[in-house]
């Protein structure tokens, strides 16, 4: 269901690099009007040489971020805006979390990663038009403590807190963000190759057992843009390919599958879909005879009070015997009860970890398995599933995720 997008504007902090480059060029390919802002003008020069040449022509301005009066003189530079991906960020490797003061490293840091998401919008507000996408890119070290790194999972889980408190503060806005774990950037590709990074140590974390490509994350950072991910205000995209959900308790084996191409055709099949809504709302995602196996599974929404783990267990003996590799499985799930019996308050809380154990184990085959629990109605999660039953989110799994309107 991907869509041109002409005449939308995107303002694209940390463009020149790594996750911002794939996003600009994937976005301008999709008729994107983009704004490249990044404090290497070097880089901006390289990534306007190899600008798609039907695409329009980017506004490039360089900036330093960390200063707060270059932000705010961005604003009278800019267009109407229908988008903000706030990308730019450092990290601090081999850095404590109480070094970096004296000589200003760690206020550069925080100036950065979490000063700068929040001024940025202040100074595009004025551009920002009605029903704007606004992302912020989190990570998974906001997630959990890395050590070593200085205050760089501080400043990401200061990122996620302010996206939440955004997203409630601008309910006319569409605000979330995207936690990307490993991603293989020219920063990461060089520590592999001067050895600083253990990537068959890394890859023992990654459930699908790979590293994943910028294009991974352009490709969720174009759908968090979009309108129809407005079901996703205030919500959190962990793409990491189930490395969250994973306890760590042994290496996980590693695979020997290809990543697909993004734009392989989807060959859809979806059971046990009682609602009428449903059978609606998933009759308008396009399909293929052959290709990506995604199956969409409504069973569990049937599943009597208490019954929810035993409908995500069916519903996966029945995905896995039909699939052996690179197939992706969508659960559908009621939303939360107002109120459970305590008796039977396990048994949601056992469903979402069996999901998430599926992933760990499923995921050298390039078998995926997430859930989706909307607050809102099938329709408006067309995207939403668009986006994650196809290879665009192949590193995408382990995720409940619960979209609602606001």
């Amino acid at each position: 269901m991907t869509t041109s997008q002409d005449r939308a504007s995107v303002l694209i902090t940390g463009a020149a690099g790594g996750i911002g480059r794939a996003t600009a060029l994937l976005l301008a390919r999709r008729g994107w009007h983009c704004v490249l802002v990044d404090a290497d003008a070097a880089a901006l020069d390289r990534l306007q040489a190899e600008w798609p040449q039907q695409a329009r022509a980017p506004l490039a301005l360089v900036a330093d971020l960390t200063d707060a009066a270059r932000i705010a003189a961005l604003g009278p530079q800019l267009p109407p805006l229908d988008a903000l991906i706030n990308n730019a960020g450092m990290s601090a490797g081999g850095a404590e979390v109480l070094a970096g003061v004296e000589d200003g490293a760690a206020q550069r840091l925080l100036a950065l990663n979490l000063e700068a998401p929040a001024r940025m919008v202040q100074a595009c507000a004025p551009q920002l038009r009605a029903g704007a996408r606004i992302v912020n890119v989190a990570s998974g070290a906001g997630l959990r403590a890395i050590p070593w790194r200085g205050l760089y999972s501080a400043s990401k889980a200061g990122v996620i807190a302010q996206t939440q408190a955004l997203a409630r503060a601008r309910p006319d806005w569409s605000v979330s963000a995207l936690s990307p774990g490993f991603v293989r950037t020219e920063l990461v590709q060089r520590l592999i190759a001067s050895q600083r990074l253990d990537l068959p140590q890394v890859l023992a974390r990654i459930p699908l057992a790979r590293m994943a490509e910028p294009e991974d994350m352009a490709e969720a950072l174009a759908f968090l843009v979009s309108p129809g991910a407005r079901p996703c205000a205030g919500q959190l995209l962990v793409l990491d390919g189930g490395s969250s959900i994973y306890g760590g308790s042994q290496p996980l084996p590693p695979t020997q599958l290809a990543a697909l191409a993004f734009d392989t055709p989807r060959a859809l099949h979806a059971t046990c879909i009682e609602s009428a809504e449903w059978q609606a709302a998933l009759a308008q995602l396009p399909s293929a005879a052959a290709g990506y196996p995604a199956v969409i599974d409504g069973r569990a929404l049937q599943a009597p009070a208490g019954g929810l783990l035993a409908a995500v267990l069916e519903a996966a003996r029945a995905f896995r015997a039909r699939h052996a590799r690179q197939a992706s499985l969508t659960l559908l799930l009621p939303p939360p009860p107002a109120a459970v019996d305590w008796q039977l308050a396990g048994d949601a809380a056992a469903a979402r970890m069996a999901l998430s154990t599926l992933a760990a184990e499923w995921g050298a085959a390039g078998l995926r398995i997430n859930a989706l629990a909307p607050a809102c109605a099938p329709a408006d999660c067309v995207a939403l599933l668009d986006y994650m039953s196809g290879a665009r989110a192949q590193f995408l799994t382990g995720q409940v995720l619960m979209p609602a309107l606001p």
